[in-house]
C-alpha cells in the first residue's frame, strides 16, 4: 500500500477521507514510526490552508489518531506483562534483573510525566506506550495524557504548516534535525550503559 513517498501517500489519504485521513496516518505513525509525523502534521495545516481540510476537525482527528495508535501499543504491553518483559529483558546481553527493577521503580515515580512530554520527542512518542502498558497505568490517565501531549505537539506542527503554506517542508527539515539530535543522545547513553557494565563485568570476574 505504501508503494509511494510517504507526502505522496499522506495527500492521497487525505484526499480521499479529509481530515480523518489525516488522524489514520497518525495513528499508522505511533504504531510505525518510519512514518514520519514531522511530514504528516504541517502537510496536514498545510492542505488546511488551501481549505482541502477544516483545520479544528484536522486537529481533533491527528489527536484522536494519536491516542488510538497509543493505545495499541500499550495494550501490547499490557499483553506482554512484568514477567514477560523481565523473560524479554533477561535474554538481553549486559542486562540484568535488577536493571528491570531499576526501570520499574523509575517509570512508578515518573511514568505520568513520561506519558505527557514523551509525546513531544521522536522515537519515544511511541515507545513511552508500551512501558505504560506493562506497568498497567491507569487507562484513564494514560488516556488523558497520551491526548493532552499529542494535541500540544499536533497543534503545534499544524499551524506551523498552516502558516507557511507552500513551504511547509521547512518544519520537516527542523524536526528532522531535533530527531537525529534525540537519537544521538539515546546511542551514547547507550554505549556509556555498555562500556560500564562490560568493565563492571571484568572486575568482578578479576574478584573471583
Amino acid at each position: 500500500m505504501i508503494s509511494s513517498s510517504p507526502e505522496q501517500w499522506v495527500n492521497t489519504l487525505m484526499d480521499t477521507l479529509g481530515a480523518p485521513g489525516a488522524g489514520l496516518a497518525i495513528a499508522l505513525e505511533n504504531v510505525f514510526p518510519p512514518l514520519p509525523s514531522e511530514v504528516i502534521l504541517p502537510l496536514a495545516g498545510f492542505s488546511a490552508s488551501t481549505g482541502k481540510l477544516n483545520l479544528t476537525a484536522t486537529v481533533l482527528w491527528t489527536t484522536a489518531g494519536s491516542v488510538v495508535g497509543a493505545l495499541v501499543l500499550y495494550w501490547l504491553g499490557a499483553w506482554l506483562g512484568r514477567d514477560r518483559a523481565i523473560a524479554l529483558a533477561s535474554k538481553v546481553p549486559l542486562v540484568k534483573a535488577k536493571d528491570m527493577e531499576k526501570a520499574e521503580d523509575w517509570f512508578g515515580r515518573h511514568g505520568r510525566k513520561a506519558v505527557f512530554f514523551g509525546r513531544m520527542v521522536p522515537v519515544f512518542r511511541s515507545l513511552i506506550s508500551v512501558p505504560a502498558g506493562v506497568e498497567r497505568m491507569p487507562l484513564p490517565a494514560f488516556v488523558g495524557l497520551t491526548a493532552l501531549g499529542s494535541a500540544i505537539w499536533n497543534t503545534a506542527f499544524i499551524m506551523a504548516g498552516y502558516s507557511l503554506g507552500e513551504n511547509w517542508k521547512v518544519v520537516s527539515g527542523h524536526v528532522a534535525t531535533y530527531s537525529k539530535l534525540v537519537l544521538g543522545v539515546v546511542l551514547l547513553a547507550l554505549v556509556v550503559f555498555v562500556t560500564r557494565r562490560v568493565i563492571r563485568s571484568r572486575n568482578e570476574r578479576r574478584r573471583e
